[in-house]
């Protein structure tokens, strides 16, 4: 049978304004507390649309990859092919022949966002030395990452038939950049990169939030005629961390304002609070068979959430579990969750587990189970059909 109990500790509440969702004007964003993976804002996050130069970042994930595994190394000089010189667009203004340190590569591609950079990188891991089969690579690998969104039709985000991500995986794309490779992340934050001083004309980072003193540290920009204006990006401010995307803006003035005001709003309006400390008794389930009725319920560490700031100092929660528990019992055993549903926020949940260990009752904890189980059943029976 599925208990529900009320967490007592937790269910006190007071008066609380009604949080008011974000009204962004882009045509799809996504917005997520890193540190708690608690989404904040879901516009359209899950339709796929071209991606602009935001798709890079995947180009860029791949490379880490081949670097961590020994495939490449940041002092590797690779040769630009003459596919890689035929871009426009933003570029290093590469030229054919030419051999370039990886490590020049992947900051091109991160400040500058060269477009014939991806390519070098791309043909340089790719499974027949082509683009396309790099991109049919990043497609897989995309899929094998959970982002089923994601079809790729070259390494740069150059307009392509069926090139799309979703506002959705391009956020779990950063995340990833942040969580596996945080010693390449700092090159997100460089606001210049001079590659050439004979070419200058681009060597600034495209990313309107760097100076702005709120936390912002990345990631990519992206803009085409079919894409609009949009921005992957992260800013940390204390011990938060929060990662958005957006597309669709109509120019680029709109995306730095709307992604600073998402910044903004994500800070301002929401504030991490831990409700339960690692150990301490949330609520008990009731054992069969025991030495003992009860079983205390713990959390194995610090349940922290992410409230909305108006939300008031407590929060209601719930204690859910199929029980009553068989005995014997080991602590430590994953036996409950608690389910807590934030105004405004989606429904989070937590495991907990047995407290302590609890013994197997003998002939006499059976008699005793079976009587409660009788009394339980005659209490919770259904009424007859006349009302008797």
């Amino acid at each position: 049978m599925i208990r529900t109990l009320a967490a007592a500790a937790l269910l006190i509440s007071t008066t609380a304004l009604p949080l008011a969702a974000f009204e962004t004007r882009a045509q799809a964003a996504y917005v997520i507390d890193h540190t708690t993976g608690t989404v904040l804002l879901n516009k359209n996050a899950d339709e796929p649309l071209p991606p602009a130069s935001m798709s890079k970042l995947m180009t860029l994930y791949m490379a880490f990859e081949a670097i961590e595994r020994g495939q490449l190394s940041m002092t590797d000089e690779l040769v630009v092919s003459a596919h890689a010189n035929s871009f426009g667009g933003s570029t290093l203004f590469l030229k054919e022949g030419e051999r370039v340190s990886v490590e020049d590569l992947v900051r091109g591609v991160i400040v500058l966002s060269g477009n014939d950079a991806c390519v070098v990188i791309a043909e340089a891991l790719s499974p027949d030395g082509t683009e396309a089969g790099f991109a049919r690579l990043m497609t897989r690998r995309a899929q094998e990452m959970g982002m089923t969104n994601s079809t790729f039709a070259n390494s740069s985000g150059w307009p392509a038939a069926g090139h799309r991500m979703s506002m959705r995986d391009l956020g779990l794309l950063s995340q990833r950049l942040l969580t596996d490779y945080p010693e390449y992340y700092p090159m997100f934050s460089e606001t210049e990169f001079l590659f050439d001083e004979n070419e200058s004309s681009n060597r600034f980072n495209r990313n309107p939030l760097l100076t702005l003193g709120i936390g912002a540290d990345g990631l990519k920009t992206g803009h085409t005629q079919e894409a609009g204006y949009g921005l992957a990006g992260s800013a940390k401010q204390d011990d938060r961390r929060v990662v958005f995307v957006l597309s669709g803006l109509d120019t680029a003035a709109a995306r730095a304002q709307e992604s600073e005001a998402i910044v903004n709003w994500a800070f301002r309006q929401f504030a991490q609070r831990t409700l339960v400390d690692a150990g301490e008794r949330v609520a008990t389930a009731s054992v069969w068979e025991g030495g003992e009725p009860e079983v205390g319920l713990v959390s194995s560490e610090d349940i922290t959430v992410l409230l909305p700031v108006l939300a008031g100092k407590t929060v209601s929660a719930e204690v859910v579990y199929t029980g009553p528990v068989q005995a014997p019992i080991a602590a430590g055993t994953a036996l409950a969750e608690l389910v807590i549903q934030p105004e405004g926020l989606p429904e989070q949940r937590f495991p907990l587990v047995a407290e302590t260990d609890i013994a197997h009752g003998g002939f006499l904890a059976k008699i005793s189970t079976a009587a409660l189980s009788l009394i339980d059943q005659w209490t919770t029976r259904a009424p007859s059909e006349d009302g008797a």
